[in-house]
């Protein structure tokens, strides 16, 4: 007869953990006193090539995973509030120069030279939202509270609940629209989403909000858009080699640059930390998980 373990470990479910060096994982205390945590970087002889990759959904096989029913959830549900939040905080800053009238203060041009230039208005704003998900719906609620008018593109459209002009793609999207706010998933269809095309759709008034990833927009050509006064400006929180950022958005006081830190509050981890817990809780119970991706 086989003797039975007396290891309490036996019975406790067994989770691989997979995340970036740099992630610190200030709840892994919680984590382990429900859960039987196998994590690679805990071996100092770690060299995993692929701890190194993005967070994010854009390194996992969607069509395998579909395939195998394997369910996904990623932390947007948990994030979404603070992310829109900055978003439009980007947005106000592009708009009203409030980062370049700091340095305009600080530096004692105001003495010198008098009056800053004029910014612009956001109220009636027409705002095109690329991505109606989690945060693109927090973003679109905090901007209808500014009188702007909404629209949007997404993989599908909507339910008729939703009262948001759908446009089918970004060219159009962009066409009827000043301003672009770019929250959608990074995918193989959605890489270079706003590309040249799409920039000069938008117009040289037109402004970018990029708090998605990097690689949604075609940053060289952002960049040269920009140098030639061929879009107004942008505010981003995310680039395609990060922590490089192209270094002729040091010297434009229309681009706003963050260091993808969207989510870095302290509200958003304790919201990670119970959506993570919850459904690692859910999945080993067989019920509902929260904030699942959705597989076309």
């Amino acid at each position: 007869m086989e003797q039975k373990s007396m290891d309490p470990q036996d019975d406790v479910p067994l989770v691989f953990v997979h995340r970036p060096p740099s992630f610190h994982f200030p709840f892994k205390d919680r984590l382990s006193t429900h859960f039987n945590l196998l994590d690679p970087l805990d071996s100092p002889d770690s060299t995993h090539f692929f701890l190194g990759s993005s967070v994010g959904v854009d390194h996992l096989d969607l069509s395998d995973c579909r395939r195998r029913g394997i369910a996904i959830t990623n932390a947007s549900f948990a994030f979404s509030e603070d992310v829109a939040d900055l978003a439009v905080g980007l947005l106000i800053d592009v708009l009203r120069g409030i980062s370049a009238a700091d340095r305009f203060v600080r530096s004692g041009f105001w003495a010198k030279t008098g009056d800053y230039p004029l910014g612009f208005k956001l109220g009636g704003k027409r705002i095109g939202i690329v991505g109606l998900g989690n945060i693109g719906s927090q973003v679109a609620k905090r901007l209808e509270a500014f009188g702007c008018i909404i629209s949007y593109t997404s993989r599908r459209k909507k339910p008729p609940s939703v009262p948001f002009a759908y446009y089918a793609n970004i060219y159009d999207l962009a066409m009827n629209s000043d301003v672009l706010m770019v929250c959608c998933a990074l995918t193989e269809e959605t890489h270079h989403i706003v590309n040249k095309e799409v920039m000069a759709a938008l117009g040289k008034e037109g402004v970018i909000i990029n708090v998605g990833r990097g690689a949604l927009i075609d940053e060289k050509e952002m960049v040269q858009f920009l140098v030639r006064g061929e879009i107004g400006g942008v505010g981003l929180d995310v680039f395609e080699n990060e922590p490089d950022v192209p270094k002729e958005l040091f010297q434009l006081d229309n681009a706003v640059l963050s260091p993808h830190s969207a989510v870095v509050t302290p509200e958003c981890f304790d919201a990670l930390e119970e959506l993570i817990l919850f459904n690692l809780k859910a999945f080993f119970s067989h019920e509902p998980l929260r904030s699942l991706i959705e597989f076309e």
